[in-house]
């Protein structure tokens, strides 16, 4: 075969790809999955293409072109992003959602291991309080005599609020971490962590419930608290999967289970990590505020939640939907 059957066998395809990479450069978001997909296979096919001129007419200007044409076609698909602001828009958009709807069942799994010891401990201490006294964390122990008083903590001066925020927020991401890192002990810290939050919530939401405060302790809790405990189940859920792929690797190796694994399970955190910092934000100033109306701190907390799950159960599915076509 010399340089001109080649160009009449593959002319048009050369052709083709082109016309890909001439829309690719103006504009790669452009390009619908189908033409993407066909671009990568015209560029392999003119590749090699190219290997086999440079082997038999390495001078020809047909070797040149198609030189040409390969570099243009491997700059455009092996390019780095442009800004690293489109990866984050992208993981924002798509990537972050996919991915807790990928571990929904850990989600799911953590919630259960830190709402079932709430609604055990909130029910016996309601009922009984003098079993805040075993049920209760020894952290939570010194809050008890001011229950007892009818009295709340939760009544932060209006200087201290900006450190209170950020040490809530420094505080919130402690226990996230716990939960999530305690995976590595095969999801025993991270089920410890789950638990003894859910016996604290409970237990002191029961207790002043008793006592004549709990409404006043839930609308305190509300307006950051959705936001919060979801972050708190997203860490845990990602912890209980990394600790399956530990215990449950497989037929593949557990190293490469346990690699993949981590890798959701940090995407599932980083996504997770700015609602913690809006939860420490509205906790820190809007729910201790005693001039802001109750309903308004509701609505806070249930608008919160719906959007913040419709966002994760909704966004990017086209983008699935693309990539399973594909």
């Amino acid at each position: 075969m010399n340089a001109e059957d080649l160009f009449r066998l593959h002319k048009s395809e050369w052709l083709d790809l082109e016309a890909l990479l001439e829309q690719a450069d103006r504009r790669t978001s452009t390009l619908s999955p189908q033409a993407i997909q066909k671009l990568s296979i015209l560029y392999r096919l003119a590749s090699a293409d190219l290997a086999l001129a440079q082997r038999d007419f390495p001078n020809s200007q047909l070797a040149n072109y198609l030189n040409q044409l390969v570099g243009r076609g491997h700059a455009i698909l092996y390019r780095s992003e442009p800004l690293a602001l489109n990866r984050i828009n992208r993981f924002v958009l798509s990537g972050f959602p996919q991915t807790f709807r990928h571990l929904l069942p850990f989600f799911l799994i953590s919630f259960a291991m830190f709402s079932i010891p709430a609604l055990i401990a909130g029910i016996c201490t309601d009922l009984a309080p003098s079993s805040a006294r075993w049920l209760l964390p020894q952290s939570a122990q010194d809050l008890i005599p001011m229950i007892q008083e009818k009295q709340l903590w939760v009544n932060i001066p209006t200087v201290e609020r900006p450190f209170t925020s950020s040490f809530i927020m420094t505080n919130n991401i402690q226990v996230s971490f716990i939960a999530f890192a305690g995976g590595i002990t095969a999801g025993l810290l991270t089920t410890w962590a789950l638990i003894q939050n859910g016996l604290i919530i409970g237990g002191l939401l029961g207790l002043t419930s008793h006592y004549g405060l709990g409404w006043d302790l839930a609308t305190f809790i509300v307006g950051h608290g959705v936001l919060e405990l979801s972050v708190i189940f997203m860490s845990g859920g990602a912890g209980l999967s990394l600790a399956w792929a530990i215990l449950r690797p497989g037929l593949f190796k557990r190293s490469s289970v346990v690699a993949n694994a981590g890798k959701l399970a940090v995407k599932l955190l980083c996504g997770a990590a700015p609602l913690l910092v809006v939860a420490g934000v509205i906790e820190g100033f809007l729910s201790p505020a005693e001039n802001i109306q109750t309903w308004f701190k509701w609505c806070v907390g249930i608008s919160s939640g719906i959007l913040l799950y419709t966002y994760l159960f909704f966004a990017g599915k086209e983008q699935s939907k693309d990539k399973n076509r594909l």
